[in-house]
């Protein structure tokens, strides 16, 4: 399989990790993709141009991260990472809804400061997007995730690990159990420090 993805990306890191977890790491191959470049394959893999996507073994593709996470879990027989009873599946996937989300929104704040002039940057844009983060921590911190190995507890830890790369880990003050959680995941989990990107 083709995972196209870039090594700064929490949601390519999702994947690399799970299938870590899933011991489906030497049946991927990873392609560094470009979003920015008009170019680029991804835009004929992903008519979104989004990562990550993924090229299955009979060519067919699929996208994005939690698509591609639940295919994975399917491929070693299911209930892995995705839950399969209901009264865990939903909580699980709610959770991993909400890990995205803070990527989704710190994505949002990284792009604004990087592709605008800095007296063309939107301050009310940036703080909504700042308010979505703080908020879905503040819901973690109250209630971390359970263990290390669902789709939750891999996009949590994506997440923070993005917010450690592009915003300095400022979340870490004010957030002592997320903090705990995401060392006691990192040491679990070896595929979180292998997939790390320094800057």
């Amino acid at each position: 399989m083709i995972l196209y993805s870039s090594l700064p990306s929490p949601f390519g890191r999702k994947v690399k990790i799970a299938a870590a977890l899933l011991d489906l790491s030497d049946r991927l191959e990873i392609v560094p993709t470009n979003t920015a470049d008009p170019a680029d394959v991804i835009r004929l893999k992903n008519p979104l141009g989004k990562i990550p996507a993924l090229v299955l073994e009979d060519g067919q593709i699929i996208f994005d991260s939690p698509v591609i996470l639940e295919y994975l879990d399917h491929l070693v027989g299911g209930d892995k990472i995705v839950p399969r009873d209901p009264a865990r599946r939903f909580r699980v996937l709610t959770e991993a809804a909400l890990a995205d989300g803070i990527m989704d929104a710190a994505i949002l704040q990284v792009y604004e400061t990087r592709l605008r002039a800095e007296g063309k940057q939107d301050a009310g844009w940036l703080a909504l997007q700042a308010g979505k983060v703080e908020r879905a921590l503040a819901a973690f911190e109250a209630a971390p995730p359970e263990g290390s190995r669902s789709v939750a507890d891999i996009g949590l830890a994506c997440a923070l690990g993005y917010l450690d790369l592009r915003f300095a880990g400022a979340w870490r003050e004010t957030k002592p159990n997320l903090a705990a959680w995401l060392d006691r995941f990192a040491a679990e989990v070896p595929a979180f420090e292998t997939t790390r990107c320094k800057s």
